[in-house]
């Protein structure tokens, strides 16, 4: 009697499971979605390879400044205007301005000096949000010890407490040798989420600011010490430099007012404007300026 093979009998082995189908009834099922995943990766990884070869053919024509914060502005306004789709945009805001932040490390000896007297490093942690996991960055305990460092070169900018009566460190822009500028203010995106920090701060530096068509800019005015903020505001307004935030310190030796002034625009040395206000005691002085940050209501709603 012949034998038969007991694998002629046996029962089939049970098929292995199949992946079940994507959602939206994809071909291959999660399998296919994650290797089209993988190339995308790769694409954009291709993509930021080629970008860093460009910029070091910038870095080589010998462009001044590694940082553009105006020229960053339009970047990220453009890229925000195309964008759909759930990706929320603050996270096109985060991965734009760390990849600017490796391409301008890339073109070397960009540093920060960060005035920062609060215990809770606010705006140390608000310096680093913007300018990356990489940058060096050095902690001062005043302002004037942040300017130094621009003035002597050993820091790229500063980063201080935004101005106001008693952040008086902007006071001595107009003296400083050599000229030194506000940039830049941070956060550049001002909806916070919980957990960030909730402070202001300007961006200072030896470099004039770049203009990214949605600007405002700061005055610096030496007065009378009795001249009142009623009448500064008007003869600011008929010059047509309506102030959008204005700070007055008194000198305690009765002299003369500081005042600093936040304006529509960015404003030049040679704008005829600033000679319309019969208030001052010299010319007014142009501190620099700033592309307005994303969520500003003068963004025209942008998120």
């Amino acid at each position: 009697m012949p034998t038969v093979s007991p694998t002629l009998d046996a029962p089939p082995s049970p098929a292995a499971p199949e992946e079940p189908p994507s959602p939206d009834g994809w071909p291959g099922g999660l399998p296919a979605l994650r290797a089209k995943l993988d190339r995308f990766d790769d694409g954009l990884h291709d993509l930021l390879m080629q970008r860093a070869q460009v910029v070091e053919q910038v870095a080589r024509s010998g462009k001044p400044s590694a940082f553009r914060p105006g020229r960053e502005a339009v970047i990220i306004r453009r890229l925000l205007a195309r964008h759909h789709g759930h990706l929320p945009p603050q996270a096109i805001f985060r991965i734009w301005r760390e990849m600017l932040a490796g391409t301008t490390a890339m073109q070397g000896g960009f540093s920060l000096a960060v005035c920062d007297a609060d215990p809770g490093a606010g705006i140390t942690q608000l310096a680093r949000e913007h300018f990356g996991a990489l940058t060096p960055l050095r902690v001062h305990g005043s302002a004037g010890q942040a300017l130094t460092e621009i003035g002597n070169g050993t820091a790229s900018v500063a980063v201080l407490p935004f101005p106001s009566e008693t952040e008086t460190w902007w006071t001595a822009l107009p003296h400083q040798e050599p000229r030194i500028h506000v940039i830049a203010r941070l956060p550049f995106w001002t909806a916070r989420s919980e957990g960030a920090p909730a402070v202001e701060a300007l961006v200072v530096a030896a470099t004039a600011p770049d203009e990214s068509g949605q600007d405002r800019s700061f005055l610096g005015l030496e007065c009378d010490s009795d001249v009142s903020r009623t009448r500064l505001v008007a003869e600011l307004t008929a010059a047509r430099l309506v102030p959008e935030t204005l700070v007055l310190l008194r000198d305690p030796s009765g002299t003369m007012a500081r005042v600093l002034v936040e304006v529509d625009g960015l404003l030049t040395d040679d704008d005829p404007r600033l000679l319309r206000l019969g208030t001052v005691l010299r010319r007014p002085v142009v501190l620099g300026g700033y592309a307005v940050p994303i969520g500003a209501a003068a963004n025209g709603g942008a998120p």
